[in-house]
């Protein structure tokens, strides 16, 4: 993968890594105002994810790379992402397996990881590149602190 500057997350933590990762999906958006994006389609997604924290853990990591990678790609790669119908929907466009929604749910899927690592990292940004000239960010909302 080419080195890339992304748009940068704005957080409080001390550490920050970037996990870059590519997989091949096909999809389709099951909406008449999809246009040619109505057929199934295929792209070459280009993923950075970063995730933050304070904390490391007994390996001296915020998270380990592998397990992210091995948590998209290996769910990812070489599918049809309308397949997954426990992540993607035909009739709920909030669910719908475009870039914004992929973006989202690899948001999902990486911080329930990490909701389970004993040092609680963060994952403050998802970046999707579906082709070489259109990208999506999510970044999730922060929550307020309960006083």
């Amino acid at each position: 993968m080419l080195q890339q500057i992304y748009p940068a997350a704005v957080h409080p933590y001390e550490y920050e890594l970037n996990k870059d990762l590519q997989f091949a999906a096909a999809h389709y958006v099951p909406s008449e105002g999809a246009g040619k994006c109505r057929y199934v389609h295929g792209h070459t997604y280009y993923a950075n994810i970063t995730i933050a924290g304070d904390t490391l853990d007994e390996s001296g990591f915020l998270v380990n790379f592998a397990l992210i990678k091995q948590l998209i790609h290996g769910r990812f790669d070489h599918t049809l992402l309308n397949d997954d119908t426990k992540l993607f929907s035909n009739s709920n466009p909030a669910q719908f397996p475009t870039t914004e929604v992929v973006a989202r749910i690899i948001y999902e899927l990486v911080q329930e990881h990490l909701n389970e690592r004993p040092n609680k990292p963060q994952c403050v940004q998802v970046f999707l590149r579906e082709t070489p000239t259109s990208y999506c960010i999510y970044r999730p909302k922060r929550k307020e602190a309960s006083t």
